[in-house]
């Protein structure tokens, strides 16, 4: 019987524990290693005033597959929902804004698409970029700030693409590299795209009048746990600390005192956790894992008595250098269109570089998320319940080189060992999914050919 090990019980971890169990069949031993109380990583769903809401991920793009694909494939495909059409909004220069539509993460493709969000200054250098060709060198992966700044001002960069990645990555426009951020305007370059703005128009996806996000009805818990249940794998609640050699497989070591042996290894754990698990056995792949960065983030759910006035609206993302605590606010309500007796809402806070996850008490942060409401909203009415989650070092920042650390640590690694999680090939959760059903096939095909 051929027994595997994955490490880490994120949506990465179980993708891949149900990806095992569909590649290697119903007699493969398959064990998930998890200190944690439940599974999910950061696909955590909690009660607010008797309402399910997701306090991690909480949407996935509904116009990749890899979700609806496993939502089908687990039984599970009326679960999909989708938003309300509602559109978001954007808090700059004190103010709100309506999103600028025809933009690609913010990269706009027209002046007029931010009329009113940028000053007029900003608009002329927009409306003037197609004129001015761009020096790009074909595979180059500069910050999204050096190329956007240049062409079309700090003030594009702050309003416009930096609410975007602070939303995504809890980081900016001058940690995230283009590649990563907008790869579709890296890849229009490389082509011969004259301009940023021509890259950004053939990297812009048509309009279908398709949902753009997607989620899970009663939340991402529903996934998690199907996840686990058909991947019939062994629950062990215990972290890993070490791991070796052990013949033809591998020696797990665990916090508890307890080992045990696999066949082969995914390794589905934050890139940080992963540097030290891999320092003896593969020394490259854990070199190129420790030079990727790391922001904390804490999301505030709250739920507000029904009568409050909330604009009609799915959220608010916040420009760079507003006078705000939150990054970004979800008015999940309107954006979901989940009936109840409450609004439900929340707020986002911490930026790569801050220390607000692990300084700032509870009390202190639903005080912000409140200020802030007030703020924005003009909302005067207090909290009726309220949940704090924290995730620390779980936002891994794509900057400028990042796929060539990933291909460093893969190519690293022995052939029954592999690595999933949101730091390789996309933060998003059908990224996660893709990367364990990667791992699965991988290590199938190792032990098959061995």
């Amino acid at each position: 019987m051929t027994s595997y090990a994955v490490v880490g019980g994120g949506i990465s971890g179980l993708s891949a524990a149900y990806a095992l169990r569909r590649e290697a069949g119903t007699d493969a031993r398959i064990t998930v290693y998890d200190p944690a109380e439940t599974l999910g990583g950061t696909l955590q769903t909690v009660r607010v005033a008797g309402h399910s809401v997701d306090v991690g991920a909480e949407a996935f793009v509904a116009r990749r597959p890899e979700v609806p694909a496993l939502l089908a494939e687990l039984g599970m495909a009326d679960a999909q929902i989708g938003t309300t059409g509602a559109r978001p909004l954007v808090y700059a220069g004190g103010c709100l804004h309506p999103l600028p539509a025809g933009t690609v993460n913010g990269i706009p493709t027209s002046a007029e698409s931010l009329a009113g969000l940028v000053d007029d200054a900003s608009l002329a250098r927009v409306a003037a970029e197609p004129s001015r060709r761009i020096a790009w060198r074909p595979g180059a992966d500069p910050a999204v700030a050096d190329v956007v700044g240049e062409r079309f001002g700090a003030q594009v960069v702050a309003r416009s693409v930096d609410p975007f990645l602070a939303g995504v990555y809890a980081g900016s426009a001058a940690t995230i590299g283009l590649r990563s951020a907008v790869p579709g305007v890296a890849a229009a370059l490389d082509n011969g795209a004259p301009s940023l703005t021509d890259a950004a128009r053939a990297a812009l996806p048509p309009v279908t009048g398709a949902t753009v996000f997607g989620a899970v009805d009663g939340g991402y818990r529903r996934l998690v746990d199907e996840l686990t249940r058909q991947s019939g794998a062994q629950r062990v609640q215990t972290a890993v600390t070490r791991l070796h050699h052990d013949g033809e497989g591998w020696h797990l070591e665990a916090a508890d005192g307890s080992g045990r042996r696999a066949d082969a290894v995914v390794l589905a754990v934050p890139a940080p956790a992963l540097v030290s698990l891999i320092a003896d056995i593969a020394p490259t792949a854990a070199a190129a894992a420790g030079s990727v960065p790391v922001a904390s983030s804490v999301v505030v759910a709250l739920a507000l008595p029904r009568a409050t006035s909330v604009p009609e609206q799915s959220g608010v993302l916040v420009a760079h250098g507003e006078a705000l605590h939150a990054k970004a606010i979800t008015l999940s309500t309107r954006k979901w269109g989940r009936p109840g007796d409450v609004e439900l809402l929340r707020l986002s806070f911490g930026r790569f570089g801050d220390d607000v996850a692990t300084t700032v008490s509870d009390d202190e942060l639903v005080s912000w998320a409140v200020d802030d409401l007030a703020a924005v909203f003009g909302i005067t009415a207090d909290p009726v319940d309220v949940h704090v989650a924290r995730w620390i070092d779980a936002m891994p920042q794509y900057g400028p080189g990042h796929r060539e650390l990933v291909e460093q640590i893969r190519a690293s690694l022995p052939r029954t060992l592999t690595v999933a999680g949101n730091y390789l090939d996309g933060i998003g959760v059908p990224a996660c999914i893709a990367t364990g059903a990667a791992a699965a096939e991988k290590l199938v095909a190792a032990i098959v050919a061995r």
